[in-house]
């Protein structure tokens, strides 16, 4: 039977922890995982979006990183639902990179953003966990794929077009269904459960269970990570009872409002062309008082 250890949330060690060098070794083994190639990173980045105030992002984190090729990693934990978070973290990486260029360089020296999103809500339309975002340029009438020349190889130090632009990652964790099937899985096992399999072997894990143990936190850090817990399930309580509700009866109220303006619209069509009243009603499902009350204010 698999050992397991009751281990701290991904994103409050992010927020407490991850930060130091000393503990850069699980970052690096879950982004050598994901991105499939060894990462090392340099330094943790600051920015106007990586606060340590939990009000200021409410129930998300952020943290921005820079690894030895020079990259800019952007890690987003995001509990809450928003329909806009497609536009969000486009943002996010179109801003960083303008926040990382130097003055006066020239536009090949911009960086390369990789935006990582774990999501503990079903975002879009998709049966699977992880996708992946890249731009690529494909010919309309060949269909074949522009490439960089070799001249543009030896400027940009990059083998294809692709490598140039941002790259977006998806973790939708909820539809994760915890079987482990290869080293990347068992990080997601770990994201969702906060739990490692003892026959685990995936890059930085190891670190995980070492430094990410409840019990082996000091005491108030243990209180501290036992009240963000709490405080974690609160704001989860008050979203579901207050947007999740305020969004369905909201919604159920404009397509009610919308029926309404569409009914008033074709009544207001119909009177223009002289028809009757009762074609009107017939039409609409207006009331006799609504209709004398458009053609009134026609006249």
């Amino acid at each position: 039977m698999n050992k397991k250890r009751k281990l701290v949330t991904f994103d409050w060690a992010i927020k407490r922890l991850l930060r130091s060098k000393a503990n850069f070794g699980i970052l690096e083994g879950f982004l050598s995982e994901l991105l499939k190639e060894d990462i090392i990173i340099l330094d943790v980045l600051e920015s106007e979006s990586n606060k340590d105030y939990r009000l200021d992002k409410f129930n998300r984190v952020d943290l921005k990183v820079r690894n030895s090729k020079q990259d800019i990693v952007i890690i987003e934990i995001q509990y809450d639902r928003e329909y806009d978070y497609l536009q969000r973290i486009f943002y996010g990486v179109s801003k960083s990179a303008i926040e990382h260029m130097e003055e006066n360089k020239p536009y090949a020296s911009i960086t390369k953003v990789i935006s990582i999103n774990i999501l503990y809500f079903d975002l879009g339309r998709g049966s699977d966990y992880i996708y992946k975002g890249t731009t690529r340029f494909v010919g309309l009438h060949d269909h074949d794929l522009l490439e960089l020349n070799e001249k543009q190889k030896q400027l940009f130090k990059k083998d294809s077009i692709e490598s140039l632009y941002p790259e977006y990652y998806l973790i939708k964790i909820n539809r994760f269904n915890d079987i482990a099937k290869d080293t990347l899985d068992e990080w997601i096992y770990f994201l969702k459960n906060e739990e490692i399999k003892e026959n685990f072997t995936a890059k930085g894990l190891k670190e995980v269970e070492e430094k990410l143990s409840i019990m082996k936190l000091p005491e108030d850090e243990q209180k501290a990570y036992e009240h963000y817990k709490d405080d974690l399930h609160y704001q989860a309580s008050m979203f579901e009872s207050s947007f999740g509700d305020g969004f369905h009866e909201g919604e159920a109220v404009g397509i009610k409002k919308g029926v309404e303006q569409t009914k008033n619209e074709i009544a207001l069509k119909l009177i223009q062309q002289d028809a009757n009243i009762e074609t009107i009603m017939a039409v609409t499902g207006l009331s006799l008082a609504a209709v004398e009350r458009f053609i009134n204010a026609e006249q």
